[in-house]
């Protein structure tokens, strides 16, 4: 089993009060309509290294870690091969930043071209999320989803493990984020310090062993 990581983030870190029991269980509760906070979702182009630190970090035990950040690259292959990129993150948690992606961002792209979009994600869709991924997928036979995840999001729940084989037999490509990967993200989407040279990425401790265990998990539920 691998470490636990029992760390709160501070208010500066994560953007939300510092709250243990919310943690990752706030998108597990059911709000009624008219109880949602206003959608808001955070998009740019680059994401203070602090939330990458803390957000990304693929440890299991996630409390703080109640936002989800989405990287996105989306190669389009239309007249003209164009390659855009940004982020978006939630700022409540009735606002997903999966659903903003189709909502906000896929209708800026060429229509009735082929999309090829790869997501960076700091924690796999919930439910409801993952039925959203799979009915754009359906219904637009030119788009080519690979979501890359940092944390696999109540894998041990049964209807969960149900999604993500939902979104497989959709055509989504779904992958744990090796180090690899999560240097890829520090290089093309944390902000640099202005005046200092781009720093390095630092992998944490447990990096490796925690990208295994959920690569297994992950293999376990597909």
């Amino acid at each position: 089993k691998m470490a636990e990581k029992q760390e709160e983030p501070s208010n500066a870190q994560n953007g939300e009060p510092d709250n243990a029991e919310e943690g990752e269980g706030k998108k597990k509760k059911k709000v009624k309509r008219e109880d949602l906070p206003p959608f808001e979702i955070v998009t740019g182009e680059r994401l203070p290294a602090i939330f990458f630190k803390f957000q990304f970090r693929n440890v299991e035990y996630s409390s703080g870690r109640n936002k989800t950040f989405l990287c996105y690259v989306v190669e389009t292959q239309g007249k003209e091969a164009v390659t855009s990129r940004g982020y978006l993150e939630d700022e409540h948690a009735a606002a997903h930043a999966e659903m903003a992606f189709f909502n906000t961002i896929l209708p800026t792209c060429q229509a009735g071209a082929r999309h090829d979009v790869t997501w960076y994600v700091s924690s796999s869709p919930c439910v409801t999320c993952a039925q959203r991924i799979c009915e754009a997928l359906r219904k637009n036979k030119g788009l080519r989803l690979t979501i890359m995840v940092g944390r696999l999001f109540m894998w041990e729940e049964p209807e969960m493990q149900a999604a993500l084989r939902s979104m497989k037999e959709a055509g989504c490509k779904l992958r744990i984020m090796k180090p690899q990967d999560f240097e890829y993200v520090w290089k093309n989407f944390v902000e640099q310090e202005e005046g200092e040279e781009a720093k390095s990425f630092v992998p944490w401790e447990d990096i490796q062993e925690n990208f295994q265990y959920y690569e297994e998990k992950l293999a376990e539920i597909l």
